[in-house]
């Protein structure tokens, strides 16, 4: 799922798991009360190849949150920084994570069972002990990675560990399989011969040229009511769409990613800023410019060039449980999917997000699953809220400081 973020105008579905066996559960309250990492670590994977690590002395201590004290299983020496291609790993304590001994986590391993269905190489080793812990206690589970991963803060190159948080969602959208009744606006498939030509038509083109009308001919996969809803979900990425069929019945489909134009990508709500045609440039803003200024409306749909085709796939309750694939391949989890910069942080990656602005207090963990054209450096993600409106009103307004940790295996 490749989805952009607008410019705002001011800065679960049951899991797949088996049971855990006597031993495993007795180690595991060992591990939270005890502390014996020594005897956990030899049976840890030995470190990646990549990210790399930087030659250097292991770090001393951070400083940690007032009144903190150093977890149970967290008292060995810590590992050398390590680099990534746009950030660099800091290793820290445990007790520097905000929240980390409060956070339900069993939220969180949903969306890392899901991530086990395409782990990146250094998880891989770890999955049997996820499926395993999705049904054993927070404690447990807390306990399980103070033994076997190690948290680094995620910084730019230049140390700075402030970054960036914005939230994106999955829109809901009633459509129709034939135009008519007020549903105008097509929703298409990716064109036959659309690498044939790079970039493709631009929006404008292809709403108003003939050559490219002829090469979308019978490509529809819907037609909406209102074009701002269909920029909504080109910005978004993929969709949810309650389709009125021919017969009269009514089906719930998704419409996900399939491709683009090739053209870049420009924010309507940033071109509204500039001209200094509003002040509010979220979506109800943008509404409320384009009821006063109606016949301006191509105009400012056709500010943004990008054009993004679709796939239909049906939508099974426990497909609905779920939002769509990110870029790692796997359904994203609202509230706890995350799109990255994938040179920052790689996918896979469960990671510590601590966030607090007038939106949302966030302190959590999350798994890096997605990406987006708009996240793009050190400290930077995009919070899946999940479907519909109330999901759509949060990740519209979300805009607020940001710092990660990375959880990488020891």
């Amino acid at each position: 799922m490749v989805h952009h973020t607008i410019a705002p105008s001011s800065t679960s579905a049951s899991s797949a798991s088996s049971k855990i066996s006597p031993m495993t559960l007795t180690l595991l309250r060992l591990v939270s009360t005890a502390l014996i990492v020594g005897t956990l670590a030899a049976c840890s994977s030995p470190p990646p190849a990549s990210p790399s690590r930087t030659p250097a002395i292991p770090a001393p201590f951070p400083s940690l949150p007032p009144g903190a004290v150093v977890l149970p299983g967290d008292t060995g020496p810590l590992p050398a920084p390590m680099a990534q291609p746009k950030s660099r790993w800091v290793p820290v304590r445990w007790a520097e994570l905000p929240g980390f001994t409060e956070d339900a986590l069993h939220e969180a391993w949903n969306a890392w069972i899901k991530s086990c269905e395409r782990p990146a190489p250094p998880f891989t080793a770890l999955c049997s002990d996820v499926r395993q812990l999705s049904i054993a206690t927070a404690e447990e589970q807390r306990a399980w990675l103070i033994a076997r991963l190690q948290p680094y803060r995620v910084e730019a190159t230049d140390g700075n560990p402030d970054g960036l948080l914005t939230a994106y969602y999955e829109p809901m959208m009633d459509g129709a399989r034939q135009p008519g009744n007020g549903f105008n606006v097509p929703i298409y498939r990716t064109p036959a011969g659309l690498g044939a030509r790079k970039p493709w038509y631009t929006r404008q083109q292809i709403e108003s040229m003939p050559e490219a009308q002829a090469a979308l001919a019978g490509r529809a996969i819907a037609w909406l009511r209102d074009p701002v809803e269909s920029m909504v979900l080109h910005i978004q990425g993929s969709g949810r769409l309650r389709i009125t069929e021919a017969d009269g019945s009514v089906s719930l489909v998704r419409v996900a990613y399939a491709g683009t134009n090739d053209q870049p990508y420009q924010s309507i709500g940033r071109w509204l800023l500039d001209q200094g045609y509003t002040r509010d440039a979220t979506w109800p803003g943008i509404r409320a410019w384009l009821a006063a200024n109606p016949q301006r409306t191509n105009e400012l749909m056709w500010t943004n060039p990008r054009y993004v085709f679709f796939r239909e796939e049906p939508l099974n309750p426990l497909d609905a449980g779920f939002g769509p694939r990110g870029a790692q391949g796997v359904p994203l989890t609202p509230g706890r999917s995350i799109a990255v910069d994938r040179q920052s942080i790689p996918y896979g990656t469960p990671v510590w997000l601590a966030s607090s602005g007038p939106q949302v207090q966030l302190n959590r963990m999350v798994m890096a699953q997605d990406t987006g054209s708009a996240i793009l450096g050190a400290v930077r993600a995009d919070f899946f809220t999940g479907w519909g409106p109330e999901a759509g009103d949060i990740a519209g307004r979300l805009k607020q400081n940001l710092r990660l940790w990375a959880l990488w295996p020891k």
